[in-house]
Order: structure tokens, then C-alpha cells, then sequence
């Protein structure tokens, strides 16, 4: 499984061939990386992530998921049959993607790491308090979307992967002044 605990702090470039570091804009002179803080607080906050896996063909299979970062490591769930499970047990090699749709405002985020299936009780229970912390009553609330899955975590009804951050993305947008910063841990 991942480290857990606090990730160190990643090495932080920026890469002027796609920022406007390299093509200056208007208010663009002094771009610089993003804080890995603010790449951070992203990842926190965001409620949709897209999960990149690769299938045994080597066909890629991309599809939506609810994520929550905790404690240095980004986890997400499956249904054990389901085409991304199947693929991750091939190979854990994959992406998990959030941001916004916006082309002059907002920050996109990609984290790359490999998927480890998650099975100790109380990580386990680490990770659902953070579900709940992140999605609030469409957990908790009898009501919600997602209510019941810290149940089907414990029973293994679904399963469970932490991604631990190999290489970061943050691709930066602000009316017109474009970073793309990577984070390597």
C-alpha cells in the first residue's frame, strides 16, 4: 500500500513550453508554478475525478469517480467486476484527473501514481470519514446518492484504491495566463 502519513514536499518545476512564461500576455510576465498548497486544496475540494486505467489490449478506459485525498493519498472506488477494477488488477499504472471546464479560469489537476487495492480494517475507516468529510449527506444521509458505501467498503462490495502521487500536473488558467506546473515526489 502507499506511504501513509504526510507526503513530503514535492519538487516543483514549471514548464515555460506550455505556460505563458514562454508566450507572454498581458499580466503574464511573472508567471510562475503553482504551490503544490493550491494543487493540494484542489484536490481536497473537488467532488468529480476521472480515472484513467489501461485495459490488457493496452486500450485505454477512462471513466468518472468520487475521490477523497487524505493524509498524502488520493482514494477511489469500484465495483470488484467492474472494466477499471479488471484493468487495475492488470495494471495499477494509472491517472486520476479534476478541475474545472473553463478555458480562462481554474485549475486542472492530474495525479499519476499506481492503484494499490486498500483491505486494512482501519485504513479502511480512515478513508470513509473522509468520504463523508468530502461528500457530506450524499454519504451520511439515508437520502444520498452514495449512502451505504462505507458499509460496502467493509463488506467488499466495493473496492477500494489509494493512489499515492508519483508525478502531478497542475495545468493553470487566469484570464488569459497559462502555467503548467509538475510536481514530482
Amino acid at each position: 500500500m502507499p506511504a501513509h502519513g504526510p507526503a513530503h514536499q514535492p519538487t516543483t518545476d514549471l514548464d515555460t513550453r506550455y505556460s505563458s512564461a514562454l508566450h507572454p500576455r498581458p499580466g503574464a510576465s511573472d508567471v510562475t508554478a503553482t504551490e503544490w498548497a493550491e494543487a493540494r486544496r484542489q484536490l481536497e475540494a473537488a467532488e468529480i475525478f476521472w480515472v484513467s486505467t489501461v485495459r490488457p489490449d493496452g486500450r485505454l478506459h477512462v471513466t468518472p469517480v468520487i475521490a477523497a485525498w487524505h493524509d498524502g493519498v488520493l482514494y477511489f472506488s469500484t465495483g470488484p467486476e467492474e472494466q477499471k477494477a479488471r484493468n487495475l488488477a492488470h495494471d495499477g499504472h494509472c491517472a486520476l484527473t479534476t478541475g474545472r471546464n473553463a478555458l480562462t479560469e481554474g485549475l486542472d489537476v492530474v495525479v499519476e501514481g499506481t492503484a494499490e487495492r486498500v483491505t486494512d480494517p482501519a485504513v479502511l475507516d480512515e478513508v470513509i470519514a473522509a468520504y463523508e468529510a468530502q461528500y457530506g449527506p450524499h454519504i451520511t444521509s439515508p437520502e444520498g446518492t452514495f449512502h451505504g458505501i462505507g458499509d460496502a467498503f467493509r463488506r467488499g462490495d466495493a473496492v477500494v484504491f489509494a493512489v499515492a502521487p508519483v508525478t502531478a500536473y497542475g495545468f493553470g488558467r487566469d484570464d488569459g495566463v497559462y502555467t503548467h506546473t509538475r510536481w514530482t515526489f
